[in-house]
């Protein structure tokens, strides 16, 4: 018979200890564990460079069911790729001034739904719009880009042209101000150098299907910036020749004028509005000249045709008025009469005079050649002023022309078109070489 010692205290206590563990362990793991994440999980399909001989295709906006969070993470794992992202080269729209406005104002909806108030993101947005307007897988015109798939309740290239935000969200006008400077801006030069050849972007809360068959570049704020992969990615692909055959967008109407109907507007001059002449801050009077203004005028920002409306939302209700621009500040007078070099710099005037029924606006067409040559400056002809025998001044020689019925101005505008006013003494005073303004006959 054999006997079975029975087992010590120390072993009963580990066996003990290891029953109250099994139990515990699992216990405290389920208390204390993180959630479990039961979102869908991220798929990056393999990357397909498309080869130079296909176009590449544009593909509806669609995103991978993820929570925010998560996109994010995933986000964050994929690299910016490697090598050079060369600066896209400055783009410059051509057209009529009914096609800039309408080309600006679709950009200007496109910068501000996209990127909200914000300067920097806004810049980033109209480089891409630009790239893709450049690029020969998209529409080639500022509007088609813009609203590409728009007429889809889903999968259309900007989020807001289908989900009804052009409806229900509006910005105050200040901000509209602000998105066509942008807007203009990128459309007459500048480069948002960070975003290089992007032509896809996306907020970084999001995962798009598309995103792994593009190569991921920059970074501004939250947004993420993409880029086709080989080829179609460089600058030699960016060959497009744009329309300017810009589209009517209806459901801009409501903040563009430019896009309402023409037969609403009975399509006349009016009917173009530019966006920078109509923001831009009123000049004040001349002291003592409640009716003269004197002003620099941004020809990067402001059309031509801008430098009229803005001579007459200065003017407002006046009967009597004159306006007159300068392109190059340092020219600028702070008193009239003018002087010879600031008349020969000159490169706007404006003058009403209700009383007399005038109103015109002249252009140095020189500096901005007009369709119309009765809307250019004439030549200025200086005279020295003649003196008599003793060394006394003689009155000095208007030689310029009136329009019929409008008294001659006595303060120097220039532009205006006058009769000879030849004083009889000063009739056989040789004529010096025309002045440096040019204006059309």
């Amino acid at each position: 018979m054999t006997l079975v010692r029975p087992p010590s205290p120390a072993l009963r206590a580990i066996v003990v200890a290891i029953a109250t563990l099994s139990i515990l362990v699992p216990v405290l793991l389920i208390r204390f564990a993180p959630p479990l994440v039961r979102h869908h999980v991220a798929r990056s399909a393999a990357q397909r460079v498309v080869p130079a001989a296909e176009l590449p295709p544009v593909e509806p906006v669609a995103f991978q069911d993820l929570d925010p969070d998560d996109a994010r993470a995933f986000n964050a794992s994929v690299p910016f790729v490697d090598g050079p992202n060369p600066a896209a080269r400055p783009f410059k729209l051509a057209g009529d001034p009914i096609q800039r406005a309408r080309a600006i104002d679709c950009m200007a909806a496109a910068v501000l739904y996209e990127a909200g108030d914000d300067p920097v993101g806004q810049r980033a947005v109209a480089q891409v719009v630009i790239n893709r307007v450049r690029h020969p897988a998209f529409p080639k015109t500022i509007c088609g880009v813009v609203f590409q798939g728009a007429e889809r309740s889903t999968g259309c290239q900007f989020t807001f042209t289908c989900d009804g935000a052009l409806a229900r969200r509006g910005w105050l006008d200040v901000q509209w101000a602000r998105a066509r400077e942008t807007a203009t801006a990128a459309l007459t030069g500048a480069v948002f150098k960070p975003v290089g050849y992007a032509t896809h972007y996306h907020t970084d809360w999001v995962v798009p299907y598309w995103q792994s068959s593009l190569d991921k570049i920059a970074a501004v704020n939250t947004h993420l910036f993409f880029r086709w992969t080989g080829w179609w990615g460089t600058p030699p692909a960016f060959n497009r020749h744009v329309s300017n055959d810009e589209p009517l967008i209806s459901a801009l109407a409501p903040y563009s004028d430019a896009h309402k109907d023409a037969a609403e507007l009975k399509v006349n001059e009016a009917l173009y509005v530019d966006p920078v002449a109509a923001a831009t801050p009123l000049p004040g009077a001349l002291p003592g000249e409640e009716n003269s203004f004197l002003l620099v005028l941004d020809a990067k920002k402001m059309t031509a045709d801008g430098f009229a409306q803005l001579a007459t939302r200065t003017c407002g209700d006046r009967p009597y008025c004159k306006v007159m621009g300068w392109t190059d500040k340092t020219k600028l007078p702070s008193a009239l009469p003018l002087q010879p070099v600031q008349i020969a710099a000159l490169s706007f005037s404006y003058l009403r005079d209700r009383a007399h029924d005038y109103d015109k606006a002249l252009w140095n067409c020189s500096e901005f050649k007009r369709a119309d040559m009765a809307q250019c400056m004439k030549q200025q002809i200086y005279v020295p002023a003649p003196r008599s025998a003793d060394g006394f001044r003689l009155e000095t020689l208007p030689v310029a022309e009136r329009a019929p019925g409008v008294p001659a101005a006595a303060d120097g505008l220039v532009g205006v078109r006058r009769k000879a006013e030849v004083a009889p003494a000063a009739k056989a005073t040789p004529v010096a070489k025309p002045g440096a303004v040019a204006e059309g006959r």
